[in-house]
């Protein structure tokens, strides 16, 4: 099993959406965070099943939606640096 590692922004912003949706439901946030940390052991896996997003960044990231969620990672990094775990709905290119 490959591993990944969460930036202090992108471990933030996993917390951030916990409590943000726990704020209703924990079983919720539990489902969505699990479903977060699925996705980046997948992308450990296989690094280069994202896409690039020249409209939002000119940098060598990848992105891969998770509900209305994008996690936001260094596919040539080594264990996987996930970057950013953002809602779709930011503004992404402000970000970079």
């Amino acid at each position: 099993m490959k591993r990944f590692q969460l930036s202090r922004e992108a471990a933030s912003d996993i917390r951030e959406i916990w409590s943000y949706i726990a704020a209703d439901s924990v079983k919720a946030a539990r489902k969505v965070r699990l479903s977060l940390f699925d996705a980046c052991q997948r992308l450990a896996e296989n690094p280069g099943i994202g896409h690039l997003r020249e409209d939002l960044t000119d940098q060598s990231i990848l992105f891969w939606p998770v509900g209305a969620y994008l996690i936001i990672y260094d596919p040539k990094s080594k264990p996987l640096s996930i970057v950013r775990v953002l809602r779709g709905a930011r503004d992404v290119s402000s970000l970079f």
